[in-house]
Protein backbone atom coordinates (compact mmCIF):
# COMPACT_ATOMS: atom_id res chain seq x y z
CA UNK A 1 0.00 0.00 0.00
CA UNK A 2 2.98 2.51 0.75
CA UNK A 3 4.28 1.38 -3.09
CA UNK A 4 1.27 2.66 -4.16
CA UNK A 5 0.58 5.36 -2.13
CA UNK A 6 3.82 6.88 -3.35
CA UNK A 7 3.27 6.01 -6.96
CA UNK A 8 -0.13 7.62 -6.50
CA UNK A 9 1.63 10.87 -5.16
CA UNK A 10 4.31 11.20 -7.84
CA UNK A 11 1.38 10.98 -10.80
CA UNK A 12 -0.72 13.54 -8.78
CA UNK A 13 2.34 15.89 -8.26
CA UNK A 14 3.71 15.37 -12.26
CA UNK A 15 -0.25 15.67 -13.16
CA UNK A 16 -0.26 19.04 -11.19
CA UNK A 17 2.80 20.21 -12.96
CA UNK A 18 1.93 19.14 -16.39
CA UNK A 19 -1.47 20.52 -15.95
CA UNK A 20 -0.08 24.08 -16.60
CA UNK A 21 0.06 23.64 -20.27
CA UNK A 22 2.57 21.52 -21.23
CA UNK A 23 0.39 19.52 -23.23
CA UNK A 24 -1.88 22.37 -24.50
CA UNK A 25 -0.54 24.21 -27.57
CA UNK A 26 1.00 27.88 -26.69
CA UNK A 27 0.88 27.27 -23.13
CA UNK A 28 -2.08 29.82 -22.50
CA UNK A 29 -4.29 27.11 -21.12
CA UNK A 30 -6.96 24.94 -23.45
CA UNK A 31 -8.70 26.00 -26.67
CA UNK A 32 -9.95 24.78 -29.56
CA UNK A 33 -11.04 21.25 -28.21
CA UNK A 34 -8.11 20.81 -26.46
CA UNK A 35 -7.61 19.64 -22.78
CA UNK A 36 -5.28 19.51 -19.97
CA UNK A 37 -3.45 16.50 -18.95
CA UNK A 38 -5.90 16.47 -15.23
CA UNK A 39 -8.49 16.76 -18.25
CA UNK A 40 -7.66 13.69 -19.50
CA UNK A 41 -6.97 11.90 -16.52
CA UNK A 42 -10.36 12.44 -14.82
CA UNK A 43 -12.37 12.64 -18.08
CA UNK A 44 -14.64 15.60 -19.62
CA UNK A 45 -16.76 15.67 -16.92
CA UNK A 46 -13.55 16.21 -13.90
CA UNK A 47 -12.61 14.24 -10.92
CA UNK A 48 -10.19 14.21 -7.77
CA UNK A 49 -7.22 15.75 -9.53
CA UNK A 50 -8.94 18.36 -11.70
CA UNK A 51 -10.75 19.35 -8.29
CA UNK A 52 -7.35 19.77 -6.73
CA UNK A 53 -5.77 21.83 -10.14
CA UNK A 54 -8.74 23.95 -10.15
CA UNK A 55 -8.39 24.93 -6.46
CA UNK A 56 -5.00 25.95 -6.79
CA UNK A 57 -5.87 28.64 -9.63
CA UNK A 58 -3.03 26.69 -11.65
CA UNK A 59 -4.74 25.93 -15.09
CA UNK A 60 -7.80 28.90 -14.87
CA UNK A 61 -7.88 30.30 -18.09
CA UNK A 62 -5.73 32.94 -19.58
CA UNK A 63 -7.56 36.78 -20.16
CA UNK A 64 -6.22 39.84 -21.76
CA UNK A 65 -6.64 41.90 -19.05
CA UNK A 66 -4.57 44.67 -20.61
CA UNK A 67 -6.69 44.54 -23.88
CA UNK A 68 -5.27 45.65 -27.55
CA UNK A 69 -2.45 47.19 -25.14
CA UNK A 70 -1.38 43.84 -23.92
CA UNK A 71 1.84 43.12 -24.58
CA UNK A 72 2.28 39.87 -24.80
CA UNK A 73 0.08 39.86 -27.80
CA UNK A 74 1.13 39.52 -31.33
CA UNK A 75 0.61 42.08 -33.78
CA UNK A 76 -2.22 39.93 -35.64
CA UNK A 77 -4.07 39.28 -32.21
CA UNK A 78 -3.84 42.74 -31.41
CA UNK A 79 -5.08 44.11 -34.55
CA UNK A 80 -8.05 41.22 -34.43
CA UNK A 81 -9.10 42.69 -30.99
CA UNK A 82 -9.21 46.56 -32.08
CA UNK A 83 -11.24 45.70 -35.07
CA UNK A 84 -14.10 43.75 -32.77
CA UNK A 85 -13.93 46.41 -30.40
CA UNK A 86 -14.01 49.58 -33.03
CA UNK A 87 -15.09 47.57 -36.01
CA UNK A 88 -15.26 51.70 -37.53
CA UNK A 89 -12.66 53.27 -38.84
CA UNK A 90 -8.59 53.25 -36.72
CA UNK A 91 -7.51 56.57 -36.00
CA UNK A 92 -4.46 57.15 -37.49
CA UNK A 93 -1.77 59.77 -38.34
CA UNK A 94 -0.34 60.78 -41.59
CA UNK A 95 2.68 62.86 -43.36
CA UNK A 96 2.83 63.61 -46.99
CA UNK A 97 6.16 62.69 -48.05
CA UNK A 98 6.97 64.29 -51.45
CA UNK A 99 9.86 62.58 -53.79
CA UNK A 100 12.87 64.21 -53.31
CA UNK A 101 16.31 63.75 -54.79
CA UNK A 102 18.74 61.54 -53.28
CA UNK A 103 22.43 62.01 -53.50
CA UNK A 104 23.53 58.23 -54.10
CA UNK A 105 27.22 57.91 -52.47
CA UNK A 106 28.87 55.13 -52.42
CA UNK A 107 31.62 54.27 -50.01
CA UNK A 108 34.32 51.39 -52.10
CA UNK A 109 36.65 49.09 -49.50
CA UNK A 110 39.68 48.24 -51.24
CA UNK A 111 44.32 49.09 -50.59
CA UNK A 112 46.63 51.08 -52.50
CA UNK A 113 48.47 50.25 -55.16
CA UNK A 114 51.64 51.61 -57.09
CA UNK A 115 50.99 51.89 -60.65
CA UNK A 116 54.11 50.13 -61.31
CA UNK A 117 56.99 48.40 -59.33
CA UNK A 118 60.58 49.04 -61.80
CA UNK A 119 63.48 47.25 -62.38
CA UNK A 120 67.14 48.72 -62.54
CA UNK A 121 67.78 46.35 -65.61
CA UNK A 122 71.17 45.63 -66.97
CA UNK A 123 71.66 45.64 -70.61
CA UNK A 124 74.90 44.31 -70.48
CA UNK A 125 76.56 41.43 -68.25
CA UNK A 126 79.10 41.95 -65.70
CA UNK A 127 79.47 41.90 -62.10
CA UNK A 128 78.60 44.77 -59.75
CA UNK A 129 81.60 47.16 -59.17
CA UNK A 130 79.51 49.71 -56.85
CA UNK A 131 76.05 50.34 -55.27
CA UNK A 132 74.77 53.72 -55.39
CA UNK A 133 71.49 53.18 -53.31
CA UNK A 134 70.12 51.18 -50.36
CA UNK A 135 67.09 50.03 -49.13
CA UNK A 136 64.53 52.54 -48.18
CA UNK A 137 66.25 55.45 -50.65
CA UNK A 138 64.15 57.40 -52.41
CA UNK A 139 65.70 58.68 -56.06
CA UNK A 140 64.71 60.37 -59.10
CA UNK A 141 64.48 59.08 -62.74
CA UNK A 142 68.00 59.36 -63.99
CA UNK A 143 69.44 59.00 -60.67
CA UNK A 144 72.44 55.96 -60.53
CA UNK A 145 71.48 52.73 -58.75
CA UNK A 146 74.35 50.55 -59.71
CA UNK A 147 77.74 50.57 -61.60
CA UNK A 148 79.15 47.25 -63.01
CA UNK A 149 82.80 46.45 -64.12
CA UNK A 150 83.78 47.79 -66.88
CA UNK A 151 86.36 45.04 -68.08
CA UNK A 152 87.89 45.68 -71.28
CA UNK A 153 85.03 47.91 -72.96
CA UNK A 154 86.96 51.07 -72.00
CA UNK A 155 90.14 49.74 -74.09
CA UNK A 156 87.38 48.58 -76.49
CA UNK A 157 86.17 52.31 -76.75
CA UNK A 158 89.96 53.35 -77.69
CA UNK A 159 90.21 51.13 -80.76
CA UNK A 160 87.09 51.54 -81.75
CA UNK A 161 88.09 55.59 -81.75
CA UNK A 162 91.48 54.37 -83.70
CA UNK A 163 89.71 52.67 -86.40
CA UNK A 164 87.40 55.58 -86.91
CA UNK A 165 90.70 57.89 -87.29
CA UNK A 166 92.24 55.38 -89.88
CA UNK A 167 88.78 54.75 -91.70
CA UNK A 168 88.75 58.90 -91.89
CA UNK A 169 92.43 58.93 -93.31
CA UNK A 170 91.74 56.27 -95.68
CA UNK A 171 88.67 58.38 -96.89
CA UNK A 172 90.76 61.77 -97.14
CA UNK A 173 93.32 59.57 -99.17
CA UNK A 174 90.77 58.07 -101.58
CA UNK A 175 88.62 62.02 -102.09
CA UNK A 176 92.06 63.28 -103.07
CA UNK A 177 93.23 60.30 -105.68
CA UNK A 178 89.64 60.76 -107.10
CA UNK A 179 89.85 64.33 -107.06
CA UNK A 180 93.40 64.11 -108.71
CA UNK A 181 92.15 61.76 -111.24
CA UNK A 182 89.20 64.09 -112.44
CA UNK A 183 91.99 66.60 -113.13
CA UNK A 184 93.91 64.22 -115.30
CA UNK A 185 91.33 62.72 -116.94
CA UNK A 186 89.95 66.24 -118.00
CA UNK A 187 92.94 67.08 -119.06
CA UNK A 188 93.91 63.85 -121.46
CA UNK A 189 96.55 63.10 -119.28
CA UNK A 190 94.48 60.24 -117.74
CA UNK A 191 92.58 57.67 -119.42
CA UNK A 192 89.25 57.61 -119.30
CA UNK A 193 88.10 54.42 -117.71
CA UNK A 194 90.59 55.15 -114.85
CA UNK A 195 88.09 57.10 -113.38
CA UNK A 196 86.04 54.00 -112.47
CA UNK A 197 88.79 52.51 -110.13
CA UNK A 198 89.16 55.38 -108.06
CA UNK A 199 85.92 55.99 -107.64
CA UNK A 200 85.26 52.30 -106.33
CA UNK A 201 88.25 52.82 -104.14
CA UNK A 202 86.53 56.51 -102.75
CA UNK A 203 83.31 54.27 -102.19
CA UNK A 204 84.58 51.62 -100.28
CA UNK A 205 86.65 53.88 -97.83
CA UNK A 206 83.31 55.61 -97.15
CA UNK A 207 81.68 52.16 -96.08
CA UNK A 208 84.68 51.69 -94.17
CA UNK A 209 84.37 55.02 -92.26
CA UNK A 210 80.75 54.62 -91.38
CA UNK A 211 81.57 51.03 -89.93
CA UNK A 212 84.02 51.89 -87.64
CA UNK A 213 81.55 54.70 -86.25
CA UNK A 214 79.01 52.18 -86.15
CA UNK A 215 82.22 49.83 -83.87
CA UNK A 216 82.67 53.10 -81.55
CA UNK A 217 79.30 53.73 -80.88
CA UNK A 218 78.18 50.28 -80.29
CA UNK A 219 81.15 50.45 -77.69
CA UNK A 220 80.46 53.58 -75.95
CA UNK A 221 76.57 51.86 -75.17
CA UNK A 222 77.99 49.01 -74.18
CA UNK A 223 80.19 51.07 -71.65
CA UNK A 224 77.72 53.32 -70.75
CA UNK A 225 75.18 50.57 -70.12
CA UNK A 226 77.64 49.37 -67.38
CA UNK A 227 75.63 52.74 -65.32
CA UNK A 228 72.27 51.32 -64.24
CA UNK A 229 69.95 54.47 -63.65
CA UNK A 230 66.96 54.59 -62.09
CA UNK A 231 63.58 54.83 -64.91
CA UNK A 232 61.38 56.60 -63.03
CA UNK A 233 60.70 58.44 -59.23
CA UNK A 234 60.47 55.84 -56.46
CA UNK A 235 61.77 54.29 -53.63
CA UNK A 236 64.02 51.31 -53.67
CA UNK A 237 63.29 48.44 -52.14
CA UNK A 238 64.79 45.02 -52.14
CA UNK A 239 66.12 42.31 -53.79
CA UNK A 240 68.80 44.41 -53.93
CA UNK A 241 72.29 43.43 -55.32
CA UNK A 242 75.61 43.07 -53.70
CA UNK A 243 78.97 43.99 -54.60
CA UNK A 244 80.20 41.14 -56.80
CA UNK A 245 77.04 39.66 -57.76
CA UNK A 246 76.84 38.87 -61.30
CA UNK A 247 73.91 40.72 -63.59
CA UNK A 248 73.04 38.97 -66.19
CA UNK A 249 71.51 40.81 -69.34
CA UNK A 250 67.98 41.60 -68.53
CA UNK A 251 68.96 41.04 -64.90
CA UNK A 252 68.21 43.97 -62.06
CA UNK A 253 70.48 44.77 -59.19
CA UNK A 254 67.60 46.53 -57.69
CA UNK A 255 63.97 47.27 -57.74
CA UNK A 256 61.84 50.76 -57.50
CA UNK A 257 58.40 51.36 -56.40
CA UNK A 258 56.48 54.17 -58.14
CA UNK A 259 54.68 55.96 -55.50
CA UNK A 260 53.47 59.09 -57.30
CA UNK A 261 51.19 58.56 -58.89
CA UNK A 262 49.36 56.03 -56.61
CA UNK A 263 45.68 53.92 -57.64
CA UNK A 264 43.21 52.63 -55.13
CA UNK A 265 41.32 49.39 -56.41
CA UNK A 266 38.32 48.63 -54.93
CA UNK A 267 34.48 47.03 -55.90
CA UNK A 268 31.22 48.70 -57.30
CA UNK A 269 28.44 46.94 -56.86
CA UNK A 270 26.26 45.20 -59.60
CA UNK A 271 23.47 47.42 -58.87
CA UNK A 272 25.59 50.97 -59.43
CA UNK A 273 28.32 49.71 -62.02
CA UNK A 274 25.79 51.73 -64.68
CA UNK A 275 26.86 54.76 -63.44
CA UNK A 276 30.08 54.12 -62.99
CA UNK A 277 32.45 56.10 -66.12
CA UNK A 278 35.87 57.24 -66.32
CA UNK A 279 36.93 60.37 -64.52
CA UNK A 280 34.46 59.96 -62.09
CA UNK A 281 35.78 62.17 -59.03
CA UNK A 282 36.37 60.25 -55.50
CA UNK A 283 38.05 61.07 -52.55
CA UNK A 284 40.13 58.17 -50.96
CA UNK A 285 41.03 58.04 -46.88
CA UNK A 286 43.27 55.33 -45.78
CA UNK A 287 42.70 53.57 -42.79
CA UNK A 288 45.38 55.93 -40.88
CA UNK A 289 43.71 58.91 -41.19
CA UNK A 290 45.64 59.93 -45.12
CA UNK A 291 42.97 61.97 -47.67
CA UNK A 292 43.83 62.63 -51.06
CA UNK A 293 41.22 63.25 -53.96
CA UNK A 294 41.68 60.91 -57.27
CA UNK A 295 39.82 60.35 -60.06
CA UNK A 296 38.20 56.58 -61.81
CA UNK A 297 40.91 54.95 -64.52
CA UNK A 298 40.06 52.02 -65.03
CA UNK A 299 36.44 49.68 -65.25
CA UNK A 300 35.94 46.41 -65.42
CA UNK A 301 34.21 44.54 -67.43
CA UNK A 302 33.30 41.71 -65.91
CA UNK A 303 31.96 40.62 -62.89
CA UNK A 304 33.92 38.74 -60.20
CA UNK A 305 31.70 35.02 -59.93
CA UNK A 306 32.19 34.90 -55.94
CA UNK A 307 30.85 38.78 -55.47
CA UNK A 308 28.92 39.61 -58.29
CA UNK A 309 30.82 42.98 -58.08
CA UNK A 310 32.87 45.13 -60.61
CA UNK A 311 36.91 45.88 -59.92
CA UNK A 312 37.50 49.79 -60.81
CA UNK A 313 41.12 51.50 -60.37
CA UNK A 314 41.13 55.30 -58.79
CA UNK A 315 44.71 57.23 -59.73
CA UNK A 316 45.45 59.88 -57.59
CA UNK A 317 48.48 62.34 -56.72
CA UNK A 318 50.99 61.38 -54.06
CA UNK A 319 53.21 64.11 -54.00
CA UNK A 320 56.65 62.58 -51.89
CA UNK A 321 55.29 59.34 -51.31
CA UNK A 322 53.29 60.10 -48.34
CA UNK A 323 50.83 57.17 -48.89
CA UNK A 324 52.46 53.31 -49.24
CA UNK A 325 52.03 50.19 -51.29
CA UNK A 326 49.16 48.00 -50.18
CA UNK A 327 47.44 50.51 -47.56
CA UNK A 328 43.69 49.42 -46.37
CA UNK A 329 41.86 52.53 -48.00
CA UNK A 330 37.68 53.96 -48.58
CA UNK A 331 37.19 55.85 -51.53
CA UNK A 332 34.11 57.86 -51.72
CA UNK A 333 32.56 58.60 -54.83
CA UNK A 334 29.09 60.56 -55.35
CA UNK A 335 26.82 58.33 -58.32
CA UNK A 336 24.54 61.59 -58.89
CA UNK A 337 20.87 61.58 -58.02
CA UNK A 338 17.83 59.13 -57.68
CA UNK A 339 14.73 59.86 -56.42
CA UNK A 340 13.43 58.68 -53.32
CA UNK A 341 11.87 59.39 -50.46
CA UNK A 342 13.24 60.43 -46.74
CA UNK A 343 11.26 58.81 -43.77
CA UNK A 344 12.13 59.17 -40.31
CA UNK A 345 12.93 55.25 -39.17
CA UNK A 346 9.86 54.56 -36.86
CA UNK A 347 7.29 54.83 -39.75
CA UNK A 348 8.87 51.31 -41.28
CA UNK A 349 7.01 48.58 -40.13
CA UNK A 350 7.10 44.48 -41.11
CA UNK A 351 4.21 42.82 -42.71
CA UNK A 352 2.92 39.67 -41.34
CA UNK A 353 5.47 37.79 -44.35
CA UNK A 354 8.39 40.20 -42.51
CA UNK A 355 8.55 41.95 -45.29
CA UNK A 356 10.09 45.81 -44.33
CA UNK A 357 7.95 48.68 -45.68
CA UNK A 358 5.45 51.42 -44.30
CA UNK A 359 1.68 51.62 -44.14
CA UNK A 360 0.13 54.46 -46.60
CA UNK A 361 -3.25 55.61 -46.70
CA UNK A 362 -5.29 55.97 -49.86
CA UNK A 363 -8.88 56.76 -50.63
CA UNK A 364 -8.72 56.25 -46.24
CA UNK A 365 -7.72 52.60 -46.98
CA UNK A 366 -4.27 51.34 -45.47
CA UNK A 367 -2.37 49.61 -47.71
CA UNK A 368 1.38 48.20 -46.80
CA UNK A 369 3.79 48.97 -49.33
CA UNK A 370 7.52 46.91 -49.19
CA UNK A 371 10.49 49.28 -49.88
CA UNK A 372 14.05 49.60 -50.35
CA UNK A 373 16.26 50.94 -47.70
CA UNK A 374 18.72 53.23 -50.31
CA UNK A 375 20.59 54.55 -47.43
CA UNK A 376 20.54 55.65 -43.83
CA UNK A 377 21.80 59.27 -42.33
CA UNK A 378 20.63 61.18 -39.53
CA UNK A 379 17.92 63.41 -40.90
CA UNK A 380 16.10 59.78 -41.39
CA UNK A 381 16.12 57.14 -44.09
CA UNK A 382 15.86 57.09 -47.61
CA UNK A 383 13.80 54.60 -49.39
CA UNK A 384 12.76 53.58 -52.37
CA UNK A 385 9.31 51.75 -53.84
CA UNK A 386 6.74 54.60 -52.52
CA UNK A 387 4.83 56.66 -55.14
CA UNK A 388 5.32 60.10 -55.70
CA UNK A 389 3.20 61.69 -53.25
CA UNK A 390 3.29 59.26 -50.37
CA UNK A 391 0.87 60.02 -47.28
CA UNK A 392 2.74 57.61 -44.98
CA UNK A 393 1.37 56.69 -41.23
CA UNK A 394 3.76 57.92 -38.78
CA UNK A 395 1.45 57.09 -35.97
CA UNK A 396 -1.07 53.83 -35.57
CA UNK A 397 0.68 52.03 -38.32
CA UNK A 398 1.43 49.02 -36.04
CA UNK A 399 -2.41 48.56 -35.46
CA UNK A 400 -3.80 48.51 -38.78
CA UNK A 401 -3.63 46.40 -41.85
CA UNK A 402 -3.72 46.29 -45.18
CA UNK A 403 -7.12 46.98 -46.43
CA UNK A 404 -8.10 48.21 -43.33
CA UNK A 405 -10.07 51.56 -43.69
CA UNK A 406 -8.61 54.08 -41.49
CA UNK A 407 -9.68 57.75 -40.80
CA UNK A 408 -6.32 59.41 -41.38
CA UNK A 409 -5.38 62.98 -39.82
CA UNK A 410 -2.93 64.83 -41.66
CA UNK A 411 -0.20 66.55 -40.33
CA UNK A 412 2.58 68.49 -41.16
CA UNK A 413 5.70 67.07 -41.69
CA UNK A 414 8.19 67.27 -38.41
Amino acid sequence: MKSYGLAFLLVLIGAVWLSTGVFVQGGQGPHDSEMTVAQLIDGEDGGPVTEMVDATGIARDVEHEGGPEDPALSIAERNAMLEEEDPEARSVRTVLYPLKQMSLDVTLRGTTRTPATRDAVAQTSDTVAEMHVTEGQRVQAGDRICTLSTGTREAAVEQAAAQVAQAEAALNQAQTDYDTNTRLRESGIASPNSGEAVASQLRLAEANLESARVAYRRAQDDLSHTELTASADGVVQRPVANVGDLIPVGGSCAQIVQLDPMRFTGSVPQAYIDRVYLGLPADIRTINGQEALGEITYVAVSADPATRSFEVEIEFPNPGGEIRDGVTAEADVSLGEVPAHLLPQSALTLDEEGRMGVQIVEDNVARFVPVEVLNDTTEGIWVGGLPAEAQVITIGQEYVTDGQVVNATLVTEG
